[in-house]
Formats: structure tokens, C-alpha cells, sequence
């Protein structure tokens, strides 16, 4: 039996790294015979049930030690683990956690992740020191790429794949469609008359359904950017006759802007046009959701690579070099950063992208299958990794 304990940002009700966690685990069990994978998360408990694998606490060394000695292989597995710019503390626990790796001679290996920025000298001398000994490194994007490279990271020990979400499936409609319909429904008094019959059908949800997805990033609901976003919904409804799903995709940052949205806009008069979803969903879950849509508008990475995956066009709001490596990724920019977004701006791009969303689904799905098969480079670098054990 191999035991392999993944580390990562787990736990804390966000579906983007929710989603590398099940991209991870689902590959490690399709290409390893008889593995026991440890997940070292925020809620144990939680994520035990939802991904059926042992997880222990991701605060307590007292439990991690244990975990890191028992283990074959150490992955510091997807997502943005290594940089400075949210956090000045997580990076030095997750190279921490390599380090304990090291001094037990256990591998470790970096999986599918995007590193950087990171603003610290002290802590790019430490990743570079501890990335030396990884037992392989492979990276999202070619930002990332550069970036170990100038630190000091040898070109030839890093391998460019992409984001492990991208090896999700595409899923069915239906309870995206469920979810819509009840949200909708939910949302309105019973004397209140409401346009939802328009859910009434699956071939009316996937076939004609006028909703544009936002899923929109900002620590401050009052500021500048939600209201130009606002702004440009409203234009969307009142000129384009669209209806807007407000998605809080990281759940316990997101739910407060997206209430502050829906409250500017019933303030306008626009109740019945828009949809806000204030529960948590797994990832299938919000698979089928975004996949309802005829189009997203997002500034999450995960929340576009879940539209990636169910070929949904977008239109990307940067706020970090990450998104804009995935877009260049699937052959499309984004539109503009959170810094210089203006609603004039969205309007033009919308019509466009509305124009060519036939194109751009083409050219989605061309990219997709050029970057899942890029991830299988994770598992033959694992295997290699375990064979030497």
C-alpha cells in the first residue's frame, strides 16, 4: 500500500481548492493501485465525508508530525500555496511542512500549482531553498514557471502542466437547473408574481436560458469596482434583457458582496431579474450551476475554470497574474483588471463576446483537451516518485 498525505488549503469552504482537492484525489485513485491518501484540512471532519480519504488537522503539529512520518510521498498539491500577497504567514507553513518532509526523508512533490508573486526576499530565498529538494515540481502556468527560474529553481526541474481542476469532468444540467429553479423560487414572496417559469423545462435551461454568472472578488462590497459591476448589471437587464445568478463562489469571502449586489439592485427595481445564491454547493454542484448559464463574468480563477469546463464562454476580471495566465491558457485574454474595470468598458465586451460565444466555446473546448492531457505528467512523476520508496 502507497500512503500519500496532501497538503494544501483545505477545508476552509472555498470550491475552488475544494475542487483540486477532488481533481487530486480522483487521479491519485484512478492511476495508483491500493493508496491511502491523508488530507491535512481545516475540517477534518468534513472533508473525510466528502472525499472518503483520513484527514487530520491542519493546525495541529501534533497531528501533522504523525501524518508526515507515516507517509510514502508528501504533495503540496494546486492552488496558490506559494506566495505572500493574501497572507505574510501561510507560505512559511506550507514549506514548513515540506521541511518536515525533508528532515524526515520523506519525497515531497509540488503538484499543479501557481507560484507567486511573492514580494519577500527572505521568502523567496526560502522557497528557492526548499523547492531545491522537491522530489519533482510542476507548475500551472508559465508566470510560474519564470518566476522559480529567477529565484533560482534550475529551468530544466520544472514542468509546466495546468490547473488540476481542468481534470474534472463536465456534468449534467439538471441539478444546476433544480438549484436555479429553487433559488428563484425561494427568493420571492408567494404573492409576489415571478418570471421562474422560464425554468420550467430542461430543454428551456439549456437551450434558451438568458443568464449571465457572476462571480465577483472584493474584500469591500461598497467599493468602487462592485459598483461599476452593479452598474453594468444593470445595464445588462434593462439594454440586453439578460437576467444576472450572483454567485459567492469562496463562500465565506464572497456571500457578503454578492448580498450587497442583490441589495443595490432590488434597490433599483430590479428584484425579479436577478437570482442570489446564498448556500454552499459542492462541486459538481456548482459544475451544473455555472453550466446553466449562457455566460460568465468572473473574477474567481476557479469559478472560470469551472465555466472552462462546462464550455461556457466568460469574460475575466483580473485581479491576480494567475488569471490572466489561464485565460492566455485556453487562447483568450482577460478583459481588464478589478483596478481599471468601468461598466462603458463591460458593455463593449459583452456585446462581443455574446457575438462570438459559438467561437469562443470552440476554442475552449480545443484548449481542454490540450491541458488535460497535460496533467497526466502529475502521475507518471508520482509513480517514479513511490517506485523509488
Amino acid at each position: 500500500m502507497y500512503r500519500i498525505l496532501i497538503s494544501g488549503y483545505y477545508g476552509f469552504n472555498n470550491i475552488g481548492d475544494e475542487s483540486i482537492l477532488k481533481a487530486v484525489v480522483e487521479s491519485l485513485r484512478m492511476d495508483i493501485d491500493d493508496v491511502e491518501i491523508t488530507v491535512l484540512s481545516q475540517n477534518p471532519t468534513d472533508t473525510a465525508e466528502r472525499f472518503s480519504v483520513t484527514a487530520v488537522d491542519r493546525r495541529s503539529f501534533k497531528a501533522i508530525i504523525p501524518a508526515i512520518h507515516n507517509c510514502d510521498l508528501l504533495i503540496s498539491g494546486g492552488g496558490s500555496l506559494l506566495q505572500d500577497v493574501t497572507s505574510r504567514k501561510s507560505i512559511l507553513y506550507y514549506l514548513l511542512i515540506m521541511q518536515f518532509a525533508r528532515i524526515m526523508r520523506k519525497p515531497f512533490f509540488i503538484y499543479s500549482q501557481g507560484i507567486g508573486p511573492i514580494k519577500s526576499d527572505f521568502n523567496k530565498k526560502l522557497t528557492a531553498r526548499v523547492l531545491r529538494k522537491a522530489g519533482g515540481i510542476v507548475v500551472r502556468d508559465e508566470f510560474s514557471k519564470e518566476f522559480l527560474s529567477e529565484i533560482g529553481i534550475p529551468l530544466e526541474r520544472i514542468v509546466i502542466t495546468a490547473d488540476p481542476v481542468l481534470a474534472i469532468p463536465k456534468v449534467e444540467l439538471d441539478s444546476g437547473y433544480e438549484i436555479l429553479r429553487s433559488s428563484t423560487a425561494n427568493s420571492k414572496t408567494a404573492d409576489t408574481p415571478t418570471d421562474y417559469d422560464i425554468f420550467e423545462s430542461e430543454e428551456t435551461v439549456s437551450k434558451n436560458l438568458s443568464y449571465v454568472g457572476f462571480a465577483i472578488k472584493d474584500s469591500d462590497p461598497s467599493s468602487e469596482f462592485i459598483a461599476e459591476i452593479c452598474d453594468s448589471i444593470e445595464w445588462m437587464i434593462r439594454e440586453r434583457g439578460y437576467k444576472a445568478v450572483l454567485i459567492p463562489f469562496h463562500f465565506s469571502q464572497d456571500v457578503a458582496v454578492v448580498e450587497h449586489m442583490e441589495k443595490v439592485l432590488t434597490a433599483r427595481g430590479f428584484d425579479e431579474d436577478i437570482i442570489c445564491l446564498k448556500q454552499k454547493y459542492l462541486t459538481d454542484e456548482m459544475l451544473s450551476i455555472i453550466g446553466n448559464m449562457d455566460l460568465l463574468v468572473g473574477v474567481r480563477l476557479h469559478a472560470l475554470i469551472h465555466a472552462a469546463i462546462m464550455e461556457v464562454p466568460m469574460m475575466a476580471i483580473s485581479y491576480d497574474p494567475k488569471v490572466n495566465s489561464f485565460m492566455h491558457s485556453i487562447g483568450m485574454k482577460a478583459m481588464c483588471s478589478i483596478y481599471d474595470f468601468k461598466s462603458d468598458f463591460f458593455k463593449e465586451e459583452f456585446d462581443r463576446t455574446v457575438e462570438r460565444k459559438e467561437q469562443i466555446k470552440a476554442r475552449i473546448s480545443d484548449n481542454l483537451l490540450r491541458l488535460k492531457s497535460s496533467l497526466k505528467q502529475n502521475q507518471i512523476m508520482i509513480t517514479e516518485l513511490l517506485g523509488r520508496r
